[in-house]
């Protein structure tokens, strides 16, 4: 433990939370561009017929999420679950874009 954590926990938690803080902003910002691309996607899927979702383009990115995950020391479970939620949002708009 540092000088400073020890002498000024609170000054600590400030430092760690304004970290926190950043990292959830540029969260948001990552969504942000992803959703525009996924938009693109499903502009184009509605166009020419396609379906709203890809099971087999799933199932790859699942398992690559997952060895993602697990080279950052991150539960793999999570990385799915997370990445499901996303998907379902970009399935929900798609569907949407096609009329449906």
């Amino acid at each position: 433990m540092t000088d400073t954590a020890r002498d000024d926990p609170q000054a600590t938690l400030l430092r760690l939370r304004g970290s926190i803080d950043n990292i959830d902003a540029a969260l948001i910002h990552m969504l942000a561009e992803r959703f525009k691309a996924t938009q693109q996607v499903g502009l184009m899927k509605a166009e020419h017929r396609m379906p709203a979702s890809d099971p087999a383009r799933e199932e790859q990115q699942i398992a690559r999420l997952r060895r993602l995950a697990v080279d950052a020391d991150l539960d793999p479970e999570f990385a799915e679950k997370w990445f499901n939620f996303v998907v379902a949002e970009v399935i929900r708009h798609h569907t949407a874009a096609a009329g449906g």
